[in-house]
């Protein structure tokens, strides 16, 4: 596939005004952005993309772990760009155990709502990852990350949001944990009751004893269901530790509000992480502590995403558009916080084509990519779950495209 587009000269002098306002912030500017002229382009992308089946042939197994989503990958050694960490640790929401023999499940199989992998280098062997799950006394599979908090009841779970390691905090690894409970135990009916950060120690291992978990104020309660929001859909780390260009020392953390998939943001220092009252919202013109204030930078996101830097100091939004679609969709934007640009197509998920199969959540992992190229995943699931998994037990994995970039 092929993409180019060409921006009004119009829409260039619009966007100018808007550049040279922006303010930074105490503690930004890192670094000097090297660049002496900024690509303020944000239509037009030349690219290809392709199948990446050796990513997606990765996660096709027949023992233990053999599907699950989310998949959000976190370059051990905290540098998020190409080529530059030696291992990754991957986390995943919902997770299917069991056996598939002649591509049948055989009974006994069961799902955990989280689980992690670990990778060595950036080449997807086999060989080199390693899926895990928590057991119970007598082995049976159980979730790694389970709610404990003073706000959790029986019967809360986590899914995993964004997570990163944070160099200015001993290297712990944070991730965002969603803290959902189920409205009816005869449906999929859920809600999201918190936000939550479930912080590890640099050399924690599964299955994570020594694991805190911090509930974080960051689920924004709305006037209704269709209002409501919450922080960790994505993480940039634009700092000179991630090996981004043009570091302004901020960790941008990215959300969702509403039906109609708003997307807003947080930025705050890695120092600062667990001082809540320390983050500050984009209000559409300046860094604001109240979260309501919160500006809509773009909607019709997915309720995990990725931001990434791109050359010449723009960046790339990278998202399955309206959440649930066969669109893989991609934004840019001139900053971590906007303006961004309409979406240009990158994929069509052919999976989504069949009437009982969906599509959603794509993201891209900077840390997996080559450079000149962004990896990026997507999650299939169906409609009628276990009657699908049992016909097709390979179909509940992450599929993977390869962007290059001309």
């Amino acid at each position: 596939m092929n993409c180019k587009r060409s921006a009004p000269i119009l829409l260039l002098l619009a966007i100018l005004p808007i550049l040279s306002s922006c303010p930074s912030g105490p503690g930004g500017h890192e670094g000097k952005d090297s660049a002496s002229v900024r690509n303020t382009d944000t239509t037009t992308l030349n690219f290809t993309a392709t199948a990446a089946p050796d990513w997606t042939a990765l996660f096709n197994r027949d023992s233990g772990w053999f599907g699950g989503d989310g998949i959000f990958s976190i370059p051990l050694n905290g540098a998020d760009t190409a080529s530059a960490s030696d291992s990754t640790l991957f986390v995943f929401s919902d997770t299917m155990i069991g056996d598939i023999v002649d591509g049948k499940l055989k009974p006994g199989s069961s799902m955990v709502h989280n689980s992690v992998a670990y990778m060595k280098g950036i080449i997807p062997k086999k060989k080199d990852i390693r899926f895990y799950y928590a057991k119970d006394k007598k082995g049976h599979p159980e979730s790694l990350f389970v709610p404990h908090t003073k706000s959790a009841k029986p019967g809360d779970y986590y899914w995993l949001g964004d997570g990163f390691v944070n160099t200015a905090l001993n290297g712990n690894i944070y991730i965002f944990g969603y803290r959902m409970h189920n409205m009816s135990s005869h449906d999929w009916s859920f809600t999201q009751v918190g936000n939550v950060l479930i912080v590890l120690k640099a050399d924690s291992r599964p299955p994570f004893k020594d694991q805190r978990q911090l509930e974080t104020p960051f689920l924004l309660q709305g006037t209704g269901e269709t209002d409501n929001g919450s922080l960790g859909a994505g993480i940039f780390v634009n700092t000179r530790s991630a090996g981004v260009p043009h570091p302004d020392g901020y960790v941008y953390v990215y959300g969702i509000k509403g039906k109609a998939k708003n997307l807003i943001v947080a930025r705050v220092l890695p120092a600062d992480f667990e001082h809540f009252t320390k983050w500050r919202f984009w209000d559409g013109k300046s860094w604001n502590k109240n979260m309501h204030r919160a500006a809509s930078l773009t909607g019709g996101v997915s309720g995990e995403l990725s931001l990434s830097p791109l050359s010449g100091g723009r960046y790339a939004l990278v998202f399955q558009q309206g959440s649930m679609s066969n669109t893989v969709g991609l934004r840019i934007g001139l900053s971590p916080y906007g303006p961004f640009g309409p979406m240009i197509k990158l994929w069509d998920c052919k999976e989504s084509r069949h009437k009982n199969y969906f599509t959603y959540n794509a993201k891209a992992h900077p840390c997996l990519s080559k450079a000149g190229e962004l990896l990026v995943s997507y999650n299939v699931n169906a409609f009628d779950f276990f009657h699908e998994i049992k016909a097709n037990p390979h179909l509940y994995r992450p599929r993977f495209i390869r962007l290059k970039f001309k």
